[in-house]
């Protein structure tokens, strides 16, 4: 007689389970070792509240701060932030296939489907190889940002303060952290091209999803190519015309806006035009005070906060592929052709319905938390503006701030935690989490035409 196979702990939640658990564990986690001596410069003391927002923020790769994490935190504090950064960047689940495959363990079929659903891949099949390229592309992106971001501070800071804040600033664009260890983040280097474009770079790459970069760079470089997914031609496309769109939109709001680019000359108001649009998709480091920012332009980026990076990468938002099937399909309704169509593929109706879902629950949630964000406000300095711009950028994962993350109270500060760990896992996966096993009904109900629309 055989004894039945004992179910592991991990085999008894549902990948969208286990990924929101993993990231509730992980913040613990974080938090208390950010709350232990040597996590803290001499004399400074965090709150248990604090703690837990700091470490949310790091693991959601959000940037938000109500402390100043280089003059709180030891090199032994910011070494853990950075490894919460680079956790929630890849994904607590990929770093645990990684070690997996290092101790040579086989990996089950049930492990394969919740790392494919953590790095957005289609193939369950092909899952592990592909988590192999992502590590190694990562180590190597990040590590090619740290030599481009050393020619600039081993000058300025020295050999090993130098490297230090080239690794640092490497691993945080990478993973669209948004942390700096420089006060004012990168509003010294705004003049700076090599500075700020390699920032650019590291956070477009790490917002573009890797599914996208793999299917690119082998399409790029085998003999004979692959074909570039639907998926990548639309993310492509989607992340070009929003970096263009708002490159241009940011240059004429603030094209004569004194306190931003108004005092600049041509080449330095491209630049920051470019950094400004960039940043927002997830980003989080800024070249312009953004307090000082034109109403018009401050929507813009909320605008584009909302929409944030793709499927698979660093960032969040409701996602670039997420926001053209969404305008795409009523694009094709308005136009009455029915289905929506993209580079002469059928987009099928089950992935609009998810794009549909997904879009609403993101406005769903953000309206629900903006209203309470009001309603706890206790601050005078903190007006709808503000308040606004702190709970989209909370949501997306982005980190840019108006000055307003440190006059929060308690309360808003509890919401903001819950904004960046659903921001992050996305409303559609805690959902999923929550969701009891229905059985399926085998009763097919007549439909109702009769219902109007608009």
């Amino acid at each position: 007689m055989t004894r039945p196979l004992k179910r592991s702990l991990t085999s008894r939640f549902s990948p969208p389970q286990l990924i929101a658990l993993s990231f509730v564990l992980a913040i613990a986690v974080g938090s208390g070792l950010l709350l232990l001596p040597f996590s803290l410069q001499g004399g400074q003391r965090l709150d248990v509240l604090t703690a837990i927002f700091t470490a949310t923020t790091a693991l959601c790769v959000t940037g938000l701060k109500v402390i100043d994490p280089a003059r709180t935190f030891s090199v032994t504090g910011q070494l853990i932030l950075l490894l919460l950064i680079q956790l929630g960047g890849l994904g607590l689940i990929t770093f645990g296939t990684v070690f997996a495959l290092a101790l040579r363990r086989r990996m089950k079929f049930s492990e394969r489907m919740r790392l494919a659903q953590q790095v957005s891949a289609f193939d369950v099949g092909g899952v592990l190889g592909l988590i192999r390229k992502i590590f190694a592309y990562t180590l190597v992106i990040e590590g090619l940002g740290t030599l481009l971001l050393a020619l600039r501070f081993v000058p300025q800071f020295g050999w090993e303060q130098g490297l230090y804040y080239s690794v640092v600033h490497a691993i945080s664009a990478f993973n669209n952290a948004g942390f700096s260890l420089f006060p004012h983040s990168l509003q010294d280097y705004r003049s700076d091209l090599l500075v700020t474009l390699t920032m650019c770079a590291l956070v477009i790459l790490g917002g573009l999803g890797f599914l996208v970069q793999v299917n690119v760079v082998a399409h790029l470089l085998r003999r004979r190519p692959e074909r570039l997914l639907i998926h990548s031609r639309l993310v492509l496309t989607t992340t070009l015309l929003l970096l263009l769109g708002g490159t241009l939109l940011i240059a004429a709001f603030e094209w004569n806006n004194p306190a931003t680019l108004g005092t600049l000359p041509l080449g330095e108001k491209l630049l920051n035009s470019f950094v400004s649009s960039v940043m927002p998709r997830t980003g989080g480091f800024s070249t312009l005070n953004t307090e000082l920012l034109r109403p018009a332009t401050l929507f813009l980026m909320m605008f584009l906060m909302f929409v944030g990076a793709s499927p698979g990468g660093a960032g969040g938002g409701i996602k670039t592929s997420t926001f053209a099937v969404i305008v795409g399909s009523a694009w094709s309704m308005v136009r009455s052709q029915g289905e929506m169509v993209a580079f002469h593929r059928r987009i099928e109706e089950s992935t609009v319905l998810r794009a549909m879902t997904v879009g609403l629950l993101a406005n769903a949630l953000l309206v629900l938390m903006l209203l309470l964000m009001l309603a706890f406000n206790t601050s005078p300095r903190l007006d709808f503006s503000h308040l606004a711009f702190e709970t989209v950028s909370a949501f997306s994962t982005v980190g840019l701030s108006m000055n307003a993350t440190p006059d929060t109270n308690a309360a808003q500060r509890v919401l903001l935690i819950v904004l960046m760990y659903l921001g992050r896992i996305g409303p559609l996966t805690f959902a999923l989490a929550l969701r009891q096993r229905v059985k399926r009904q085998d009763v097919s109900y007549p439909p109702e035409r009769d219902i109007l629309i608009g």
